[in-house]
Formats: C-alpha cells, structure tokens, sequence
C-alpha cells in the first residue's frame, strides 16, 4: 500500500493533461488547438528524453538513503510548484497568445520533469522490492490502481467542488476556477509524495559493485545503458507492443473527455460520476481479480486477452451513437452505458499495464543474468520514454482534430453542430481501432514465461552464492 500510493503523485499530471489541461487553454483561454497540441507534445518530447538519464542517474547513485529515495525527495515540492504555474497564468499572459503558449511550454517542461525525477525511480522500486514472479505483479497492480484512482477521482473531486455549475453557468468554463485546481492538485502530490516515501523509506537499496563505474553517468554511459537493454529480444518486442498501445491510449484520452462533454452533454456533476464510479470499480475488480488470474494465466496471455477486450469494447458505444441508436442525452440509460464502456475499458487497461510492467521486471533479471548488473531504472525509463515519444500523437492528434472539425473556442454543449460532433466521435475511433490491432499482433509475439523466469532467478542465486 505504501509503495503503490506513489503512483497517485504521477498520476496527478496524467488527471491534468488527460482531462483539463486541453479544454482550458484551447476552449476557455482561447489558443489555437493545434499549438496547445504541438506545445504538449514538445513537452512530451523532453518528458521522453529525461526518462532514460533519469533512470540511468538513479541506477548508480550512491547515498545512504539508497539509489531512489533521494530523487523522490528532492523532487516533491518542485513538482507541487508546477501544477500552481500550470493552472494559474496572468492576465497579461492570457492577452497575448505568444505569452500564453510560452507560459504553456515553461510549465509543462518544469511538471514532467520533476514528475520524472519522482515516478521513474518509484517505478524502479518495485523490480527491489519483490523477485517473485506473481508478487511483481500485485505490486505494480497496487501502484497503477492508485495511478487510475487518482487519475480520475482528482478530476471528479475538481468537476464538484471546483467546477460545479453555478447560476446556471458551467465552471468548467470559468478561468477563475483552474487556479484553485492547481492548488488542489499541488497539495495532494506533497501528501502522496510523503506517504510513499516515509511507508518505503527502509527500502534503502544500493548499487551492486560489480567492477563498473558508478560515478555520475554522462552522455556516454547514458547511452551505453540504453543500447544495452535493446539487446533484449523479448524488451525489443515490448517496446514495438508499447508503441502502438500508448498511441491509441494518447489518442482516445486526448478527446474522451471533449466527446462526454460535447456529443453526450454531460454537466460537470454527470461528468464527475463517468470519471469516478468506473475507475473505482474497475481498480477494485483488478486488485480482486489479479492474483488468481496471474496464477491461471501467463502474463503474456494476459496481455493478449486485456487488448482483445479493449479493442471489443471500443466498437459499440460511439458506432451506436453514429448510427443514432441511443436515446437522447437527457435519458438516465445514456450515462448508465456510458458507465459500462468505461468501467470495461479501465479494467482491461489497468490490468493490461499492469502486466505489461512486470514482464518488464522479469526482463530486468535476465538482463542481469546475460549482462551483468541490475539496470531496474534503466528499463523501465526506456519503456517509459517510448510510451511518451508515442504518446505525444495524443495531444498533437487531439488538436488538430479540434481545428480541423471546427470546435470554437467558448463552444457550449448542446450549441454544436451535428457535423461537428460526429467528427469528434470519428477522431476518437481512427485513432484507438488501428493501433489497438497493431498492438495486437506484438502482443502474439511475446513470449517470456513464469517458468524461464524461475529458471533465470534460479542461476543469479546460483552465481551470488559462488561470488559469496
């Protein structure tokens, strides 16, 4: 529990960009959708690259306090910081739009690099804390369900307290409410930080001196740990898998929250109950359901069986919508099949990632066992740094699809055009559909079961007990 509540510091930047950050600066502050998406994606480009040099510093950082907690520390009020500048530009920046995109880009490229400076060590965490194969994936289970509890019970908190409808006008579009957003969101991530760093803090892990060089790594032994992990077949395959899914979560999650607000009219309080009840369900089914469905299944299966489902689930709220099958927005059954799709989807995207990590961490030790040394950071912040770099179309997609169907700024629900929302509605489909397919297919290809594992776990003991 103390290590997976340091999931929730990341996922306050992913509540932020995910469901705010777009609608705010492109339908509230009035600047262009595709320079709000191009600005994000360049964050997201740096976001990438600190990835892997983050990963690598903390793999070879020597402290008492170990290889991780250092980071985690040092970067919690930064990062608190951030999420106040995000949400709260002045005036005389709103009045110029080059101001504006400024402001954007500065507190963007601060956020996710104190984000990072936190989650890719936290997430290195996990591979120290636990070798057993089924023990890896309950606690990475245990982070991204509070990753998802609080990616979307944060933004139901805000919809209520913050962005409530008040004289009959929609917070969500009021400028003076994101400020006390920022607030909210800078608070929870110092309380988050604190618990998982103080619940973990005995987990003090050093470096093993194995003969390398473990001073502070440059440019060189940077990018010697990176060409090391992609000797990897099976870690090749997972990045390919990854690719293709973080587009298609990028992509979807850019506009979900445009189509629940636009094409079914959702008030912020309806908004809030789509955003929470499903995430709650959905976290809770998986914590519930992990353990005997990794004991009766392979990960890789899993993997395979978690996209087949989201790729199934995709294919019939917004088609019926389309064809004009569902009632009317102001019927109670639109939000209840709006629950079900959701509640479906998360489940088998908080189960899919979950695994897809620990095969990661399993990968970690067979690149002990043919390498030498363990690169936990180094892993994981190139699996993130992939994730990000294909992410990135997300928001860049999200915008254009904005500008190209013509969604104006200050447009009101129920004021749309038909046209337009079905735009919005195909934009969501050309984007998830393909790539959940692409995704697919890697996902056949991937092969790296419990019992290669045992069996390199069983040669590393093997090896450390003739080193002793």
């Amino acid at each position: 529990m103390a290590y997976g509540v340091g999931g929730g510091v990341f996922a306050i930047k992913e509540a932020a960009y995910a469901i705010f950050i777009l609608l705010f600066y492109t339908q509230v502050l009035g600047l262009s959708g595709s320079v709000t998406g191009v600005i994000i994606a360049l964050s997201l480009v740096w976001d990438g690259i600190s990835d892997p040099l983050v990963g690598s510093w903390s793999d070879k950082l020597r402290s008492r306090y170990g290889r991780r907690h250092p980071f985690m520390v040092y970067s919690t009020l930064p990062l608190a910081i951030g999420f106040i500048g995000l949400f709260s530009p002045p005036v005389i920046v709103v009045e110029s739009a080059n101001l504006l995109a400024g402001w954007l880009l500065f507190w963007s490229l601060w956020v996710r690099t104190f984000i990072t400076t936190f989650s890719i060590p936290h997430l290195a965490l996990s591979a120290e804390l636990s070798s057993d194969y089924h023990e890896r994936s309950q606690l990475l289970g245990m982070r991204l369900g509070f990753m998802f509890l609080v990616t979307l019970f944060l933004p139901a908190a805000g919809l209520v307290f913050v962005f409530s409808t008040e004289q009959g006008i929609d917070g969500r579009f009021v400028a003076a409410n994101y400020p006390w957003y920022g607030l909210m969101s800078a608070g929870l991530a110092i309380v988050l930080a604190t618990m998982t760093v103080l619940g973990t803090r005995e987990q003090t892990s050093k470096p093993q001196f194995d003969g390398e060089d473990y001073r502070l790594p440059g440019f060189r032994h940077f990018v010697e740990d990176v060409v090391r992990t992609f000797r990897n077949r099976a870690f090749r395959t997972m990045i390919n898998y990854d690719i293709a899914s973080a587009v298609s979560w990028g992509g979807s999650s850019a506009l979900n929250v445009l189509v629940g607000t636009y094409v079914f009219e959702f008030d912020p309080e309806r908004m809030a109950i789509v955003l929470a009840l499903p995430s709650l369900v959905a976290v809770l089914l998986v914590w519930v359901t992990l353990k005997p469905l990794t004991r009766r299944w392979q990960k890789p299966q899993l993997l395979r069986l978690c996209i087949w489902g989201m790729l199934l689930n995709s294919m019939w709220l917004l088609p019926l919508k389309l064809a004009g099958l569902l009632p009317d927005n102001d019927s109670p059954l639109v939000l209840w099949l709006n629950l079900l799709n959701l509640t479906i989807f998360m489940f088998f995207f908080l189960l899919r990632v979950t695994n897809a990590m620990s095969i990661v961490a399993d990968i970690t030790d067979q690149h002990e066992l043919e390498e030498g040394g363990r690169r936990e950071g180094g892993f994981f912040a190139v699996t993130t740094f992939i994730s990000k770099m294909a992410s990135l179309v997300g928001p860049l997609y999200g915008g254009i699809v904005l500008d190209v169907i013509g969604l104006n700024q200050k447009a009101l629900p129920g004021q749309v055009a038909q046209p337009v929302l079905e735009g919005l509605m195909y934009g969501s489909l050309l984007i998830t559909v393909p790539t959940l397919f692409i995704a697919l297919y890697f996902a056949y290809r991937i092969d790296f079961n419990k019992e290669q594992v045992d069996a390199i776990q069983l040669h590393l003991r093997e090896r450390k007990s003739v080193g002793a």
